[in-house]
């Protein structure tokens, strides 16, 4: 889940980010049931919902915004009619007898409300059309019908396109656009790797390429030329050549007397070149390529999000800075990357672009002038750590070394702390996060929102009629905390609104996922329920009139019994 969320904001990715997107807050510990409950007259919360529309709890299908486009979660307008002839559709019943009987088969996953899929299904169509004939079907599911390929492929965000061939599937990494699918799609089911035939060809190339893969093989046709077209369709940022002139080898400085098959990987930057010598086969090339084709420091982008997210070191350090100060600290950076090289991807994120700078800024929670130095842990985690000094190459190398000595302290997003919080609902940043929701004390209920949710705005008049009614028990605490500003590592969500209970005495253990309909009376029993501190109210004339602030709660075991 972490993995997405990184290429969502840093391909982004994760960049995606969010790439952009975590791991789960579901795991549920076993709790003592309150038999008090079922004696309870809750017929006035009935009263409090008439008319009121029932937020939709529990069926939030997050939408994936690409590499970068629409973080904000906001919908598209509506689709254009147009024609899906040529896209088949798929679904539980179909899909494995379907598959089965083609070799190259795109599958879009979409939920019919999600503005990003309705975005992409004209385009997804036409690029259907005009692939119509070739070795390839694109197809479509959707996943609020497909539970089972839902969790098979562990779909996490909506439109998830992913291309299946040669017995392997993997994520469509491209713009959302016809001619970018096709182009991308061809590339996949034709040779994969280009022929070089003469010096003349080779200078064209070495002057046009910013990066490329060379083997140099006894045989265009045969097993090593068909290993390595079966790595190039798996390698989607790199063209990928072959030759048996040792003039052309030459140029592409491997030596014309070496053993065949001989591999070289090129750069246009200072550490520009990197051979293979290990097993000739499609897998082997694909790991060496993606380990060796970042260059020192990679300048992130749409782009280079993608390669971020596939490379198989996952921790990383990441400059902040203007495009001016970039000039004066980025040799001390590039130093230090060939340091740690093989360890530590080294990313440059340029704080003044106007394409990604500030989603990422966002995302990492970058929030001070650059430049700043971060270390990020990567895909499976998402712990970040903030250098504490001037950008220098010993404090970057000392920083670097104590990043893999796992001896520095995490480092979270946060909103200021509130001056004041003494409202039904307690505001929770990052920074106070220990204080108010891990107080052993306390049982809490948290709701992690994002400001754009409709879902999160439904339940909204739910959540604080709640807060009122409970407002009076010293041992209860219902609060809610801005999902996309602030983070800390025991209020995970996996989209909005998220809501999470945090039981008394037990907050080294992950919180309970409520899974209930949000509605006042089910929240108020689910509370009620798992509290580890029972608790009495007494029933107010109405919980939405100002009237009931004079109403009082006590703790049980003070002798005051329920009205109701």
């Amino acid at each position: 889940m972490a993995s997405r969320a990184f290429l969502l904001a840093l391909t982004i990715s994760s960049l995606l980010l969010v790439h952009a997107v975590l791991a789960s807050a579901s795991t549920v510990p076993k709790v003592r049931g309150n038999p008090d409950l079922d004696e309870e007259d809750l017929s006035f919360l009935d009263e409090e919902e008439e008319g009121e529309k029932p937020p939709h709890a529990g069926d939030f299908y997050p939408e994936d915004d690409g590499a970068f486009g629409g973080l904000d979660g906001r919908a598209h307008d509506a689709t254009p009619v147009f024609d899906e002839t040529d896209v088949v559709v798929l679904g539980d019943g179909n899909f494995s007898e379907f598959m089965g009987k083609q070799r190259h088969v795109m599958v879009e996953f979409y939920v019919p409300w999600c503005g990003h899929c309705k975005a992409l299904a004209p385009e997804y169509a036409a690029a259907a059309t005009a692939l119509r004939g070739e070795d390839v079907v694109l197809a479509k599911v959707d996943a609020t019908k497909a539970n089972v390929l839902a969790q098979k492929y562990d779909l996490q965000g909506y439109p998830t396109v992913l291309f299946f061939g040669d017995g392997v599937h993997k994520d469509y990494p491209g713009q959302r656009n016809r001619d970018a699918i096709v182009a991308w799609i061809k590339k996949k089911i034709g040779l994969g790797v280009q022929n070089i035939m003469s010096a003349e060809e080779a200078e064209k190339i070495l002057t046009s390429e910013s990066r490329l893969v060379l083997g140099f093989l006894d045989s265009l046709v045969g097993a090593d030329s068909q290993e390595l077209s079966a790595a190039s369709k798996l390698e989607d940022n790199i063209n990928f050549y072959q030759t048996v002139n040792p003039d052309v080898a030459k140029l592409f400085h491997v030596d014309a007397d070496a053993k065949r098959p001989s591999l070289v990987l090129l750069k246009k930057e200072a550490d520009k070149i990197s051979y293979y010598d290990g097993q000739f086969s499609k897998a082997a090339i694909v790991d060496f390529v993606i380990a060796n084709k970042l260059p020192l420091v990679t300048v992130l982008s749409k782009e280079t999000g993608q390669d971020l997210f596939d490379n198989p070191i996952k921790r990383q350090l990441l400059l902040f800075a203007m495009s001016n100060d970039s000039k004066i600290i980025m040799p001390a950076f590039q130093e230090a990357a060939k340091l740690f090289k093989g360890k530590l991807i080294f990313v440059y994120v340029e704080m003044d672009n106007e394409d990604i700078g500030t989603l990422i800024l966002d995302y990492f929670g970058v929030t001070e002038d650059g430049p700043k130095v971060l270390a990020y842990t990567g895909h499976e985690d998402t712990k970040k750590f903030m250098l504490d000094g001037e950008v220098t190459l010993d404090n970057i190398k000392k920083f670097a070394e104590d990043f893999l000595a796992g001896k520095l302290k995490p480092f979270y997003k946060s909103d200021p702390i509130p001056d004041t919080n003494d409202g039904d609902v307690k505001i929770v940043v990052g920074n106070n996060f220990e204080e108010i929701v891990l107080d052993e004390s306390k049982d809490v209920l948290l709701e992690i929102y994002a400001p754009w949710c409709e879902h999160c705005r439904e339940l909204e008049p739910a959540f604080n009629k709640l807060a009122k009614l409970v407002r009076g028990v010293e041992s209860l605490v219902i609060a809610k905390m801005e999902g996309t500003r602030n983070e800390h590592p025991h209020a995970k969500a996996d989209g909005f609104p998220t809501l999470l209970f945090y039981p008394a005495g037990n907050k080294s253990s992950d919180p309970m996922l409520v899974d209930t309909d949000g509605t006042l009376k089910a929240l108020y029993k689910f509370i009620k329920k798992h509290a580890k501190i029972p608790f009495k109210i007494e029933r107010p004339a109405s919980v939405s009139e100002e009237s009931a602030s004079s109403v009082g709660a006590k703790s049980a075991g003070t002798g005051v019994k329920e009205e109701l």
